[in-house]
């Protein structure tokens, strides 16, 4: 809970400088390379207590030093200067959360028994954009596997659920065997 409200506090602070200084967009570029290089052994160097503040400083500006804005790499700096490093991947997820805030834009997350092609994802994102309540709403796909729903998918907007697998077909049927319709109900 702790971390991320100061993640959070961090993000907000981040995109009122990036207001400010309008450079929204540029940070927001920035945020996405560094979400994608940290990673792996990167993170594992950046969250180490035995590395102290000043090393995970110069690795920073040595990897990013050039490719990100002078105001990303002075607000990174800043965040390994009071030690808060370690809720270095939340402050990126509440910046990108905060910037589709800010844009009006909905995270569509895709559950799916296989993996889709972008094609028929662009598709159920176009569907979803056409619905009467999302009409005007730029929208997300964030795409998960999960083998259990057998097939077809599951989507979900905010805290809205549309299920459309294999999974609640075959609860649907199983119910409407053992209701059997058929069989008049003693009182």
């Amino acid at each position: 809970m702790r971390n991320s409200r100061v993640a959070n506090r961090y993000s907000k602070a981040l995109m009122d400088l990036a207001i400010e200084t309008s450079q929204v967009e540029a940070v927001k570029k920035d945020i996405e390379n560094i979400s994608l290089a940290t990673t792996g052994e990167l993170n594992q160097v950046l969250l180490s207590p035995v590395i102290g503040h000043e090393k995970k400083v110069k690795i920073f500006s040595a990897i990013f030093s050039g490719k990100i804005t002078s105001l990303t790499e002075s607000f990174f700096n800043l965040v390994f200067a009071k030690g808060r490093e370690v809720v270095l991947t939340d402050i990126l997820k509440e910046f990108n959360d905060e910037y589709r805030r800010m844009q009006g834009i909905k995270v569509l997350e895709l559950t799916t028994a296989t993996p889709v092609s972008e094609g028929l994802k662009e598709d159920i994102k176009a569907k979803f954009e056409a619905l009467p309540q999302y009409k005007g709403v730029k929208m997300e796909i964030t795409e998960k596997v999960d083998e259990n729903i057998l097939g077809g998918f599951l989507a979900q907007v905010d805290d809205q659920l549309f299920d459309a697998s294999i999974r609640r077909d075959l609860a649907v049927i199983k119910k409407q065997f053992v209701e059997n319709m058929y069989v008049q109900k003693i009182r």
